[in-house]
């Protein structure tokens, strides 16, 4: 395939999806009503006081809806899943790190 054509192809599909959020946007409202919401909870939060995000007395705070939905169990289960597959990519890529350095290195006759 010619050059041209994938970047063509891709601007095209760049260009379709642009038009399809930007419509969706536009007929959605826009951000006006996330932002006036977005506004008065963080006035009402600077009216009651806030507090650290982690505060070894009351532990980490989550999310209102996601404490109040009862979904507690399923968050925690998904960020210890999220970090046991980073963890596990990272012992992944330390461990065959050495195995492409040691086929590319030239070798004495």
């Amino acid at each position: 395939m010619q050059r041209w054509k994938q970047y063509g192809g891709l601007f095209g599909l760049l260009t379709v999806c642009l038009a399809a959020g930007l419509w969706g946007f536009t007929s959605t409202g826009g951000a006006l009503p996330w932002a006036k919401r977005s506004a008065q909870t963080l006035q009402r939060g600077v009216q009651e006081g806030g507090g650290a995000l982690v505060d070894l007395g009351r532990g980490i705070v989550v999310a209102g809806p996601i404490r109040e939905g009862g979904l507690l169990v399923e968050y925690l289960g998904a960020v210890v899943l999220l970090a046991a597959i980073g963890v596990g990519l990272y012992v992944y890529a330390s461990r065959y790190r050495g195995v492409d350095d040691a086929e590319q290195a030239p070798r004495s006759p």
